[in-house]
């Protein structure tokens, strides 16, 4: 395993310097053809409180991800690899993607809505009500093919003042989607007991749920979606967390894996040391590695300049691995 010290208050972490790294644990053959031998989990940065909602601006070759307590987002810079200030305040901005046009849209807490960042700096509420209420706190999102915009809305924002501002919810806890088009707003799971992480399928006819404060288990969703792409069809389980594990956010190759931010639910029976980090299952659900890291991830993303460059927002670190696979756009 990868060795961990505090310094200054801060989590150092010391890369394993053994090929093949130890800390990605091969839990299926399968897996073998994405492991890079001579790739090392890789940290980037540290001194965060609660690192979450990475996205990839190739263009820029930079990574944006917020840093919600201290209510920011940051940038980190490929080229220098250097960590800077993009944005602060972000109204404790959490999940960040980019439309088809390649603009900023995020998640934000405070202000409980959706936002787009134009060309020119200027930001546009795309989203902030439902039948006239408010959204609790606009969590993860993620960008369609057909341009619709569709996030999770649970109440972790509201819930206390840590991470936005204590309120009572408005809503039922579900997930929205926005259409490209027209800007309407619909709403396409009613309710669910802590909606966060979401994805498509590289073919976008299934989406990805997760469903992180459901009892006895935290699970991961799979739900048909139609083929005008507006709405969603039966759901079914995909994977359990199976004991005192969670699921945060998620993302998929274009094999059509399933990468997950992963770490403890925080029950007493829990091991941080063996939930913390990244689960990557199959299509069909089976577990093929666990990338285990010193902190619990929220989430992640590929980028790079092949997209084969796996980003892992872990509460107060941001790390790297390079995989055989792609990231699905």
């Amino acid at each position: 395993m990868h060795a961990c010290r505090q310094s200054q208050g801060q989590v150092e972490f010391v890369i394993n310097p053994r090929y093949p790294d130890p800390t990605i644990e091969v839990l299926d053959p399968a897996f073998l053809r994405y492991r890079i031998f001579s790739a090392s989990v890789e940290q980037l940065g540290s001194g965060l409180r609660w690192a979450e909602g990475p996205v990839w601006f190739g263009d820029g070759r930079y990574l944006l991800f917020s840093d919600i307590p201290n209510n920011r987002i940051l940038r980190w810079d490929e080229t220098t690899g250097g960590l800077s200030v993009f944005r602060q305040p972000s109204n404790h901005s959490n999940g960040l993607a980019r439309d088809r046009q390649g603009r900023l849209i995020a998640c934000e807490h405070l202000a409980r809505r959706i936002t787009r960042t134009e060309y020119d700096g200027s930001i546009t509420v795309l989203a902030d009500r439902f039948d006239g209420k408010r959204f609790n706190s606009p969590n993860d999102i993620v960008c369609a093919s057909d341009g619709s915009i569709w996030f999770s809305d649970p109440v972790f924002g509201i819930s206390g003042e840590w991470e936005g501002e204590k309120a009572e919810p408005e809503l039922p806890q579900g997930v929205y989607r926005i259409d490209g088009q027209t800007g309407r707003v619909t709403r396409v799971i009613d309710e669910m007991a802590g909606p966060n992480g979401l994805c498509f399928s590289p073919d976008g006819r299934t989406l990805y749920v997760v469903e992180s404060r459901a009892t006895p288990y935290r699970r991961i969703w799979a739900y048909s979606v139609s083929k005008d792409g507006k709405r969603l069809g039966r759901r079914r389980p995909f994977v359990d967390a199976n004991g005192p594990g969670a699921f945060d956010g998620i993302k998929v190759d274009v094999d059509g894996n399933l990468w997950c931010g992963f770490g403890s639910n925080g029950s007493l029976e829990a091991d941080p040391a063996a939930l913390d980090g990244v689960r990557v299952y199959d299509a069909e659900g089976r577990p093929l590695a666990h990338i285990h890291l010193p902190e619990r991830c929220a989430n992640l993303c590929f980028g790079g300049a092949k997209r084969n460059r796996l980003f892992m927002a872990a509460s107060h670190s941001l790390y790297a691995l390079y995989v055989e696979t792609r990231g699905a756009v």
